[in-house]
């Protein structure tokens, strides 16, 4: 299609060009040869647009799309600097043509510094607009229920907010509140109290900052009623976080929340190794839909099959309801629950019965 209309548009020339009465050949040549460069070149521009325009319709799934990214634009950046940045993150798929379309509408000197909130293959010119008019944004992010620093960092990182790394490293020894216990052995210390929510701030900040915001939101949700409760089940603070983490990820229906807890407590409680694959789960690369014998021989004191007790801390930030179950867990004399693969639990109270409900259920 294009290599049609450039043959038309240099025919066309050819005619018009002949039209003139130009004696020297010579010079009816050059006029000729440049009158082609030119339109090899609006060509080129006008391949650019038609790349642009149909990669964008052929755009990726409106879940994708609708995800937030966070992008600071900084005093003296340029069309080209920022339609690099615009293009690495995916949210235009051509840097050139957003700079040609910057300088046809002379913006190099019309960009508005501040934070934007773009999304995935949006339109050039509506991020141009954007930027042009200082449509400025508030940070908003989401963290779901069962996130561990590392996914934070994850999504935090890919929606421009902050770097994964920095915020794995602040992390490590963030530990505002005394509740939080000081060891070495936890991976992270901030593991457990960076509170999930839906959060929105104005303007950048850094990991120490949203790692501040997390926690002190954790420690206004925790009551007074629910630091009392756990004091009378003989719990601390940090300990019920980390009970807590393994029912979050353990549970997958609301229902089965307290009665996980009660299975923690109970083997906690006769000191029987708790043996959550969750904490399993922790130390892998990547989540594995079964745990192996082999996983569960992994040197660390996290594994809950080699170590009696609880983990060093927690292994994700639970939500509320996890809190309350282990506050408040079924009275049942279970001691052992497996999961069917829809992520329903099935609990026994012997290992033989437990042995058999495996077998039926995976």
């Amino acid at each position: 299609m294009l290599s049609e209309f450039l043959t038309r548009q240099l025919e066309k020339l050819s005619d018009f060009i002949g039209a003139f009465d130009i004696p020297n050949v010579n010079m009816k040549r050059g006029v000729i040869i440049g009158a082609s460069v030119f339109a090899v070149a609006l060509g080129v521009i006008f391949a650019v647009m038609f790349t642009g325009r149909t990669q964008q319709a052929a755009s990726e799934p409106k879940q994708e799309i609708d995800a937030p990214i966070y992008v600071r634009i900084e005093p003296g950046m340029t069309a080209s600097s920022i339609g690099l940045m615009l293009s690495d993150r995916e949210i235009i798929d051509s840097r050139l043509y957003f700079w040609l379309l910057a300088k046809m509408n002379g913006a190099d000197s019309k960009f508005q510094t501040g934070m934007y909130k773009f999304s995935k293959n949006m339109s050039p010119h509506e991020v141009l607009d954007i930027i042009i008019n200082g449509k400025t944004s508030p940070i908003r992010f989401t963290i779901p229920e069962g996130f561990n620093v590392n996914e934070i960092a994850d999504r935090l990182e890919a929606e421009g907010i902050v770097d994964g790394a920095e915020f794995r490293d602040a992390a490590k020894k963030f530990a505002p509140y005394r509740y939080i216990k000081n060891d070495d052995k936890a991976t992270y210390r901030a593991e457990g109290f960076l509170f999930p929510d839906t959060y929105e701030v104005e303007g950048e900040l850094p990991a120490i900052a949203i790692l501040q915001m997390m926690t002190r939101n954790f420690d206004d949700r925790l009551t007074s009623g629910m630091r009392e409760r756990a004091k009378a089940e003989g719990l601390t603070i940090y300990d019920l976080v980390t009970l807590a983490s393994l029912v979050e990820k353990e549970a997958r229906y609301e229902e089965d929340r307290p009665i996980i807890a009660q299975v923690f407590l109970s083997r906690l409680a006769i000191g029987m190794p708790l043996q959550s694959d969750t904490t399993i789960q922790y130390l892998l690369d990547a989540p594995k839909e079964d745990v192996t014998y082999a996983d569960t021989e992994i040197e660390s004191p996290y594994n809950t099959y080699q170590h009696n007790g609880l983990p060093p801390g927690p292994i994700a930030n639970p939500g509320m309801d996890s809190i309350e179950a282990v506050l408040y867990p079924a009275k049942t004399d279970y001691l052992y629950f497996v999961a069917d693969r829809q992520g329903h639990n099935h609990y026994s109270k012997t290992y033989g019965e437990h042995l058999e409900i495996v077998e039926r259920v995976r």
